[in-house]
């Protein structure tokens, strides 16, 4: 993920620079398109009486850099951050930090964000690929998905609205505790109580995903106009990338259930997810303590 911060140094004029993106320079990956009235001179941008007022894209977003994540400054103070996708290349800006999209334009890029965000989420993916190992498909996989889906749309609302918050990096570790804990039941042949009450595990630890899908949208940044309206699509857009990869996966399970090496593949694949998230586990421990 690439940052750009943009920050207003006289009337009309702007800084901008490429302030996080990894290892290399977004600068070799992406490029901006400014708006129209807008000249820019290396790393000043002149916009004229209009302001930054237009249509800001960013080339290049989704083959290296999952997104681009662009933060403004304008001179009265304020500040606005857009999350730029492959999905959703550009954004219209108004010359100010004010928010002038409409519902419905608001409700089609959160919910674009949130498909995205669940399909690019590999702690979840493997989280919920778990749960799938742990019930198989069959008729309680609906109510264990339903009581994910319930839990962590409650916690993702409690930290977006501010009532509930936590430090990134004990969340992260926890949803990988979940994961090792959920490929570890679904490995065990014995009747343990995750294999009893699926559901109630999923719910659980899916408050603790909440809030890491909260963590990301924090990221991302929130509307102040039709703030639900975000919220829910959001969480729609989460749903809906969750559910196809529900359908991936039952449509490869019908194609080769049938298949002694495609059976034989449950459990390394199972000590493989496993293994990753005591990996992703360790590094977040080691970062709370340092």
């Amino acid at each position: 993920m690439a940052e750009m911060e943009v920050r207003e140094t006289a009337p009309g004029e702007f800084l901008w620079q490429w302030t996080a993106s990894g290892n290399r320079a977004a600068g070799t990956e992406l490029s901006p398109v400014w708006p129209e009235s807008c000249v820019a001179d290396m790393n000043m941008l002149r916009c004229g009486e209009k302001g930054l007022f237009g249509t800001l894209e960013v080339q290049g977003v989704g083959e290296r850099y999952s997104a681009a994540i662009v933060k403004i400054f304008w001179l009265d103070g304020q500040s606005r951050i857009f999350t730029l996708t492959a999905g959703q290349p550009e954004v219209h800006l108004y010359g100010s930090a004010e928010d002038r999209r409409g519902m419905g334009e608001i409700a089609q890029a959160y919910g674009i964000l949130g498909v995205e965000h669940i399909l690019g989420g590999f702690d979840h993916l493997m989280f919920v690929l778990s749960l799938l190992f742990l019930v198989n498909f069959n008729k309680r996989l609906v109510l264990t998905i339903s009581a994910f889906t319930l839990a962590h749309s409650f916690t993702l609302a409690l930290s977006a609205l501010g009532l509930l918050t936590l430090r990134s990096p004990p969340v992260e570790a926890t949803i990988a505790l979940s994961i090792m804990l959920v490929a570890g039941e679904a490995l065990n042949k014995e009747q343990t109580l995750s294999r009893r009450w699926p559901a109630l595990v999923a719910f659980l630890f899916g408050l603790v995903h909440g809030l890491g899908f909260a963590g990301a949208l924090s990221e991302i940044g929130l509307p102040q106009k039709h703030l639900f309206v975000a919220l829910l699509t959001f969480n729609l857009g989460v749903e809906l990338g969750q559910l196809l990869v529900v359908i991936g996966c039952y449509c490869v399970y019908r194609l080769f259930a049938s298949q002694p090496r495609f059976i034989a593949a449950r459990t390394p694949a199972l000590y493989a997810i496993g293994g990753v998230a005591a990996y992703w586990s360790i590094g977040r421990v080691v970062s709370i303590l340092a």
